[in-house]
């Protein structure tokens, strides 16, 4: 029997504040951003499944009753306690948040309370560089401001994240922009922008990248729908820097992400989401990156956003997959016991303790 330890989800968002009808929770489901197909939910899905099945239990119903019966009991116990409910039944001990989405979300300080844990705050890139150019009204104002900011968040945060670095950044030029490239994309970017409009410029954001390399924090890319092959020749340019890439939601690419940890010693993968997605499927996932990445390569986290039942499903279907796996190579005398524990602690918190500096 392997045993999980408890869990350090390394990325995950806030959860909602607000109480949710089942259309609003039904489209946090989904893994597209429009409504499902007329006629369907997102209930039918292995997400949606999921939920049914390790959630009710929690609030005091029986596993797989009815999307409307277990959201009535949602709302009867109130978002605050059936958040709390669901957090602590989790089993992770530490949330790294990536505090740069919109919305009525939680902090990290807030999801430390509900779930009696230990949150850590992720400073999104491109948001800071959107606040800085706010309030920079000049060239040499944004520049130097922007690497001011990048150095001040290093300070109290565990990590960067970029999500528009890998798309739009990185594939046409991995290396550094110049000083004039960077100068003038600047330029451009503050003379025809309006505040809080997102930052979409390759020049700037691969400088921005640039710049949290040096801060020598773990940077984390979001990869996404893209195959994570493109950031072969950034992670050959930022080997040997000091500062780990861990790459993120890389499914339906994750043999591909599991290949660049292979190969590149700072390059780490994430299991993500990917795993509470493929629900029942799981630990066939599971058992295609772990032919891949070498296994101190490897870790857990919910990519959970807005609904707290994320993190349930999460962390253990990702328990369940890890059993199922590690269990069948013990029994067939592939791995023994021991190591099968040892290999399951790391992914489930030991490596990010390590990648992130965590107590």
């Amino acid at each position: 029997m392997i045993e999980t330890p408890t869990l350090v989800d390394q990325y995950c968002h806030g959860v909602l504040r607000t109480e949710l009808g089942l259309g609003t929770f039904e489209a946090h489901l989904g893994r597209t951003t429009g409504p499902p197909a007329p006629g369907t939910t997102f209930f039918d899905t292995q997400t949606g499944f999921a939920v049914r099945r390790w959630c009710p239990p929690l609030l005091g119903l029986e596993p797989h009753c009815p999307p409307a019966r277990y959201l009535a009991r949602r709302r009867e116990l109130g978002v605050l306690e059936s958040g709390r409910r669901l957090l602590r039944a989790s089993g992770i001990s530490t949330y790294l948040v990536d505090t740069g989405l919109p919305g009525d979300l939680t902090g990290p300080a807030e999801i430390a309370a509900a779930a009696a844990a230990r949150a850590h705050e992720i400073v999104r890139l491109e948001l800071l560089a959107e606040q800085v150019a706010d309030t920079s009204g000049t060239v040499d104002g944004l520049l130097a401001n922007l690497a001011e900011a990048v150095h001040g968040a290093a300070a109290h945060a565990v990590a960067f994240t970029s999500v528009a670095g890998v798309r739009q950044g990185l594939a046409p030029a991995p290396e550094p922009p110049g000083p004039g490239e960077v100068r003038g994309a600047a330029g451009r970017w503050l003379a025809g922008r309006r505040a809080g409009e997102p930052l979409t410029d390759p020049v700037l954001l691969r400088h921005l990248l640039w710049i949290a390399v040096a801060s020598g924090r773990p940077l984390q890319l979001r990869v996404g729908v893209e195959d994570p092959m493109v950031l072969g020749d950034f992670a050959a340019a930022t080997a040997g820097l000091g500062t780990d890439l861990v790459l993120l939601h890389g499914y339906p690419y994750h043999r591909q992400a599991a290949h660049l940890a292979s190969v590149f010693p700072h390059v780490y993968a994430d299991l993500g989401p990917a795993l509470a997605q493929t629900g029942a499927r799981a630990a066939a996932v599971l058992a295609e990156t772990l032919e891949l990445a070498p296994f101190g390569k490897l870790l857990f986290s919910s990519g959970a956003h807005g609904l707290p039942e994320l993190h349930v499903v999460a962390a253990a279907t990702f328990r369940s997959a890890l059993g199922r796996v590690l269990g069948d190579w013990v029994r067939d005398g592939a791995w023994s016991l021991t190591d099968a524990q040892r290999v399951a602690t790391m992914i489930a918190s030991g490596t990010a303790r390590r990648v992130y500096g965590l107590a």
